[in-house]
């Protein structure tokens, strides 16, 4: 039998005055963390929530997020966590697919759910500030024991394609993620934790919060982002761990004033995941900070646990590091077959976090589940000492005329061009190509950029054909959650080709 309660349990026991949560000055001990998880707990189980039961929580990265997650795996329950910003449409569909039956929302956005609830005749409770919760003793009960399969969490993906899959991590599934970080990552138990990320996604809830508080660490949330109130948590409050993804790291490169690597000196790991890390943001922020960015790789279905970079021996920018402990990586072919070393396939992957499956799917769960082995969908390729790299996803791969295209590839290109900040490569419908490459820019702040001197600029560093013919320039790029660029949600109708003069197609078009 087994929780997922039960190391925190531990941590309370064995150090119960040590730092579990902080939200800038508002701090949960771990007796404190344990003692209130109890309490929230048994205020579940009087409104009738029981082992099995599918619910809704709906929270920011605040503290009160741990208590009501802990809170329902202490009872048993399946926890189902959703995006802040969900309309009452989403959270209805979520609701319906799942089998929910009682919501959990954080106060400050607990209007949608609310009408999605209602319109359903669901029982809704709100979460407000632990200090404003009444201090009614409750007994430190143990946890409900479950078996290892019993579902833990349901995540549902982004839907790139049709609606939204729940994917079923178990109980065993989460418990295996500190324990394949703790010894590929030396993660002791007094690290001081940091992350931006929110909660309710995989990376943030699993592998950054249940890392840091199954292991004994302190666990600093900011919530929103700000690349400056993120940079001061790391330099104030010492952190040794900070997680985010591409997108928060770039954002510190742009504060040109007002810290130095010494700022950063117990920083002792930058890990970055979510999205595919360029390169030049690495080499930037290891000359900036003095701390070299360490990319990991996995998805939803994975627990978000799959690579990690190796901590010995030289960094390889581009890789995403080889299997974690406990994971076997195949990278095949379109026929199933495995590739060489450096040849391009999808990845494979096997190991102690790979989802039991799509909640209510069978179909999508026999199509991505083989014989223990989940096909992600990306496209990449192993060396010969194991390390990974991401290509892209097969969605996402360019066909011009004939020839494979690879948005990162040429992305990671365009980020070292002095003057753009992000980029976004995707492709765009084409009648004599089949799909003409575009690149959406957002360019450094006070600068122009000319398309044409672009184009150039880029063919001294590309094959022609990968050269980027339609370019646009936006203030931003549409982000997700996370932080992720969404390519998805690029308005293509407003991507139009130039004339045939600057392509070249008079020429043939390659």
């Amino acid at each position: 039998m087994a929780s997922i309660v039960t190391d925190l349990r531990q941590c309370a026991d064995s150090h119960p005055d040590r730092p579990a949560v902080r939200a800038g000055d508002r701090i949960l001990s771990y007796a404190d963390l344990r003692d209130r998880i109890a309490r929230a707990a048994t205020r579940l189980a009087a409104a009738g929530v029981s082992r099995d039961d599918r619910v809704l929580l709906i929270a920011p990265s605040v503290p009160e997020f741990a208590i009501a997650y802990y809170g329902l795996q202490s009872v048993g329950a399946t926890a189902i966590t959703l995006n802040v910003m969900s309309t009452p449409a989403e959270i209805g569909y979520v609701i319906d697919d799942s089998g929910t039956s009682l919501v959990l929302a954080w106060h400050r956005c607990a209007e949608a759910a609310r009408s999605a609830a209602g319109e359903r005749g669901l029982p809704m409770l709100e979460l407000t500030e632990f200090e404003n919760e009444p201090d009614d003793a409750v007994a430190a009960t143990a946890p409900v024991d479950r078996d290892a399969d019993d579902t833990a969490v349901i995540l549902y993906t982004s839907g790139t394609t049709g609606r939204p899959k729940g994917a079923q991590l178990t109980v065993a599934n989460i418990d295996a993620v500190p324990a394949a970080f703790q010894a590929a990552l030396q993660v002791g138990e007094h690290e001081r934790w940091a992350t931006a990320l929110p909660l309710f996604h995989c990376f943030g809830q699993v592998v950054v919060m249940h890392n840091a508080l199954a292991g004994g660490g302190t666990l600093s949330l900011l919530s929103p982002f700000t690349p400056t109130a993120f940079m001061d948590r790391l330099r104030d409050e010492h952190i040794t761990i900070a997680c985010g993804v591409p997108t928060m790291w770039n954002a510190m490169l742009q504060v040109t004033e007002g810290y130095t690597p010494a700022d950063f000196a117990d920083l002792r790991l930058a890990c970055s995941g979510g999205a595919s890390m360029p390169g030049e943001v690495i080499r930037e922020f290891s000359d900036r900070f003095g701390c070299s960015i360490l990319e990991g790789y996995g998805l939803t279905e994975t627990a978000g646990t799959t690579t990690f970079r190796n901590l010995e021996g030289p960094p390889k920018v581009g890789t995403v590091g080889p299997a974690l402990p406990g994971f076997t990586i195949e990278v095949r072919d379109p026929d199933g077959h495995p590739v060489p070393a450096d040849e391009i396939g999808e990845i494979f992957i096997k190991g102690p976090t790979v989802m039991k499956g799509y909640w209510n799917r069978p179909d999508a769960t026999a199509a991505e589940l083989v014989d223990g082995w989940f096909r992600t969908g990306d496209l990449g390729t192993m060396d010969t000492d194991g390390d990974v790299r991401i290509v892209d996803r097969t969605k996402d791969m360019i066909i011009r005329g004939g020839y494979n295209v690879y948005p990162r590839e040429v992305e990671e290109v365009l980020y070292t061009h002095p003057d753009i900040v992000e980029v976004a490569v995707i492709g765009v419908s084409d009648d004599h190509y089949g799909e003409e490459i575009a690149a959406v820019i957002t360019p450094r702040p006070g600068t122009q950029i000319d398309p044409d001197a672009l184009r150039a600029w880029t063919k001294e560093r590309l094959s022609a054909y990968k050269v980027p013919r339609i370019i646009r320039f936006v203030d931003a790029l549409p982000k997700g959650a996370t932080g992720k660029i969404l390519k998805r949600a690029i308005d293509r109708s407003e991507l139009v080709a130039p004339t045939s003069a600057a392509t070249g197609r008079s020429g043939g078009g390659l």
